[in-house]
């Protein structure tokens, strides 16, 4: 081996100490060995993310070797590395100028060499198949020789062309060979680039968990462009699992570093991200104008093949903004056409199905659009989520069209069992809340489709059922239960600051705990470990009869947006009916008026919040439950609410005081929550009181008379660890506590106790939940992320607790101790939660408590 093969063997084990060797060793000579010397610094330089100095350094070399008579090959070899460079500057027109100058040159390796770093080249252009097509060719001439540093390369360059064509098994299998060669060649950096691009690849095949896994062992390991390029990927996994508000401001700095290295051809792929995340987060206007920022940067780059994907991301906005025009048809169905020849299927496929709805919307023929399920590429096992959920979209179209509504209802119960299952390959609960956005649009179009009751009952179910909590058992993260510790000790010391009057300490600290658990629980698989059993399969949405025979003598009401009007289908005595209600914003905005007022009627007594709460509510009742009074007659119920909804204080509306009600995110859930209030061992009965609450003594001493054997945590024994650890294996817990709803990251919701907050992230650590949970808090009933109720309520569901009983409003202190005294009495005389719940007198600083789960 050379000193010049030494040299570039270092550049990809060690850049730094590449590019000062290579530096030393170059001096002011000229000849072979300084163009040697040269071009490793150069190539160094660029792993090290200093572009420009790399381009300077090759630029020197190729100068010295055009200069002398006897250095034609290397002038060639210089030329190679160029490619490369001149590439990642967003100069892919130069860089494939310069690999057909040296193609007639290169013989042997150095040609595959060439062929390995052209079709980085082809591919940064867009052109998927060639890129394939060159890598393929030079592989095994590289798989022959001894250079890994190169022939992985070269795997990476084939698996991202593959997967950008949506080839996700050859792309997996190439990218997992890249890492093998790297890892088995001693090659730390060229490893855990591969191991990146490897999550990339492993996130578009949908299982985000591991992504999340490969993407946190690369990274430390990374720097300049492969950095930049690894957060990149990261971000689209965000925007990928409905998280396009955390995306964007990792996008925006890694946007600021990959400019500033003069990184242009990764600035402009950050861009069309960036508006990608943008136009998920609501925010079309902002999008349209950051594609076309990036469409500019991609021609300008003459990288055309990418400015189509831009034009496609354009028409996406224009059709979120509300656009329905022949302009935008035209558009669409022109850009779809150009994606397909350019090797694009999944979003060509996307492109014909804005078409075909912009087409429909103006009351044209849409057919020609839409590609039947057998033929279209999304609809095959190896797309991603995302295309195969468009596919059917366009099959549920199509049919429809042809006035097949029972074939356009299978298509869309096809594509809702895809987001299901991409839900299923999901471990953390916010993750697979947001799932259901992925599917949102078919579910709508299932929703319209829909003419009986049993048929938007089963729509209804299947659409909520991709959003539903999980019982999920990890294997021990220490890393997780570490932040999660340091995170309960840093709010304790904020929450003594602010109690103090006295400024907290830097939030920053707060917000990069709070950073760490989510990311640790976000990488987590739902399977078991190893060693323990497979997580079990999606359960089986339940039909219409199956809860019908279950609801026995109560009455079931699911409430269900179908575009902007609100329906409800009722199941009683047996008989399905479906009931619209009216426009949606007309309950929503009641909603929130009796919401608010609650709120204020806690705080304290106010005649006009009192009168806002009765009007509020009665014209709630009046909009929702009015209409089905003779279908539900006195029975109790079972109310399954849609969106907002779900956070009405129901006992405040007139048809509801006094009655037994079990809320509940959907009828399959109800039916859950039944099973767990099966016969199982009675265990032990749980009080515990967290700090600062002037009544809680009392609450407890009151409740403690009417359970005499109950375990007691209260003052400095009421610590959060030792609280979760008793709340396993109880049939019955109570918890008093300060409490706090945290919207927009519901897993974040705490109670307050002796050292520290309860977060709902420590509860997925009980093993068997208690049967029952009453939580004397404000807020803590809350739920977040729409229908999939994310909050203590909905997690405690989720893992295994039959009934919680929780406030969805604050709660007035000294109103406590009497209303929960009442309720536990009812408790222990038989009475089932709900019951129990329904008979105890209300006072309005208790307003907010609802019973939730099987009742």
């Amino acid at each position: 081996m050379t000193e010049a093969d030494d040299l570039l063997r270092l550049v990809a084990a060690d850049p730094a100490a590449a590019h000062a060797r290579a530096l030393a060793r170059a001096g002011g000579g000229t000849g072979g060995a300084a163009v040697a010397a040269l071009r490793a610094a150069g190539l160094a330089a660029k792993e090290l993310g200093r572009l420009a100095e790399g381009l300077d350094l090759l630029r020197r070399a190729l100068e010295i070797a055009e200069a002398s008579p006897d250095c034609g090959y290397a002038a060639a070899q210089v030329r190679m590395s160029l490619v490369g460079l001149l590439s990642a500057r967003g100069d892919t027109a130069g860089a494939l100028a310069q690999a057909a100058r040296a193609e007639d040159v290169l013989t042997g390796r150095d040609a595959a060499r060439l062929a390995a770093n052209t079709a980085c080249a082809l591919a940064r252009a867009g052109r998927l198949r060639e890129a394939r097509d060159a890598a393929a060719r030079a592989l095994p001439v590289l798989r022959r020789g001894r250079d890994p540093a190169v022939l992985n390369g070269l795997l990476t360059n084939l698996g991202l062309a593959r997967a950008l064509q949506g080839e996700f098994a050859a792309a997996e299998a190439a990218l997992t060979e890249a890492v093998d060669v790297a890892r088995a060649a001693g090659l730390p950096h060229q490893t855990a680039m591969s191991t990146s691009n490897l999550a990339f690849v492993v996130s578009r095949r949908g299982d985000v968990p591991r992504a999340l896994r490969l993407y946190a062992e690369a990274e430390p390991h990374l720097s300049g462009e492969r950095l930049a390029q690894c957060r990149f990927d990261q971000a689209e996994t965000l925007i990928s699992v409905g998280l396009p508000r955390e995306a964007r401001p990792v996008l925006e700095a890694a946007l600021a570093s990959a400019a500033d290295h003069g990184y242009r051809c990764d600035t402009a792929d950050g861009l069309l991200l960036l508006a990608h995340a943008e136009l998920d987060d609501g925010d079309a206007e902002r999008a349209v104008r950051t594609a076309e920022r990036a469409r500019a940067a991609f021609a300008e780059q003459e990288r055309a093949g990418w400015t189509l994907l831009a034009e496609h991301l354009l028409l996406r906005a224009r059709w979120a903004a509300g656009e329905r025009s022949a302009v935008l048809l035209g558009s669409a169905a022109a850009t779809a056409d150009r994606l397909a020849r350019g090797g694009w299927a999944d979003a060509a496929a996307d492109a014909r199905l804005v078409a075909a709805r912009v087409a429909l919307a103006l009351g044209r023929p849409a057919g020609r659009f839409l590609a039947p399920p057998a033929r279209a590429p999304g609809c095959r096992a190896r797309g991603s989520p995302a295309a195969r959920i468009t596919a059917w979209h366009a099959a549920a179209l199509e049919r429809a069209e042809r006035s097949d509504r029972r074939g356009a209802a299978a298509a869309v119960r096809a594509g809702l069992r895809v987001a299901e299952e991409h839900a299923d390959a999901l471990g953390a609960l916010d993750l697979r809340a947001r799932a259901a956005g992925s599917a949102a649009e078919l579910a709508g179009l299932g929703l319209v489709l829909a003419r009986s009751a049993r048929e938007l009952l089963a729509v209804e179910e299947r659409r909520r059922a991709v959003a539903r909590p999980v019982r999920v058992r990890p294997p021990a993260d220490a890393g997780r239960a570490a932040a999660l510790t340091a995170l309960r000790a840093r709010s304790a010391v904020s929450a003594a600051a602010t109690a103090r009057g006295v400024p907290a300490p830097d939030t920053a600290e707060l917000a990069a705990l709070e950073a760490a658990v989510d990311a640790r629980t976000r990488r987590r698989s739902p399977a078991a470990p190893a060693s323990g059993p497979r997580a079990a399969p999606p359960a089986r949405t339940p039909g219409a009869t199956e809860i019908a025979a279950a609801l026995g003598d109560r009455a079931l009401v699911e409430l269900i947006a179908v575009g902007a009007e609100l329906h409800a289908v009722t199941i009683a005595d047996g008989r399905l009916r479906r009931h619209p209600l009216g426009p949606a914003d007309g309950a929503r905005s009641a909603a929130r008026v009796l919401h608010l007022a609650a709120r204020r009627l806690a705080a304290a007594d106010d005649p006009g919040a009192a009168e806002a709460l009765a009007s509020a509510a009665g014209r709630l009742d009046r909009l929702l439950l009015a209409p089905l009074r003779a279908a539900l007659g006195d029975r109790d119920l079972v109310l399954a609410p849609a969106g907002p909804l779900h956070g009405v204080p129901w006992s405040a509306l007139p048809s509801l005081a006094g009655r037994p009600v079990a809320v509940v995110p959907s009828a399959r859930a109800w039916l859950r929550a039944r099973t767990a209030a099966g016969p199982r061992p009675r265990g032990h009965v749980l009080l515990a009181a967290g700090p600062g609450l002037e009544h809680a003594d009392r609450e407890i001493a009151a409740l403690r008379r009417l359970h005499p054997g109950a375990r007691v945590l209260h003052g400095p024994r009421a610590r959060a660890e030792t609280v979760r650890d008793a709340l396993d294996g109880a049939s019955l817990a109570h918890l008093a506590a300060h409490g706090e709803f945290r919207e927009g990251n519901a897993l974040f919701s705490r109670l307050r106790l002796a050292d520290g907050p309860l977060f709902v992230h420590d509860l997925d650590a009980l093993a068997a939940p208690p049967r029952v949970v009453v939580v004397s808090a404000c807020d803590i009933g809350r739920g977040d992320e729409g229908d999939a109720v994310l909050g203590m309520a909905g997690v405690l569901l989720a893992l295994g607790t039959a009934t919680v009983v929780a406030s969805v409003t604050p709660v007035r202190d000294a109103a406590a101790p009497a209303f929960m005294t009442a309720f536990h009495r009812g408790l222990a005389a038989g009475l089932p939660p709900a019951r129990a719940l329904a008979a105890a007198p209300r006072t309005p600083g208790v307003t907010g408590f609802v019973c939730m789960g099987g009742g």
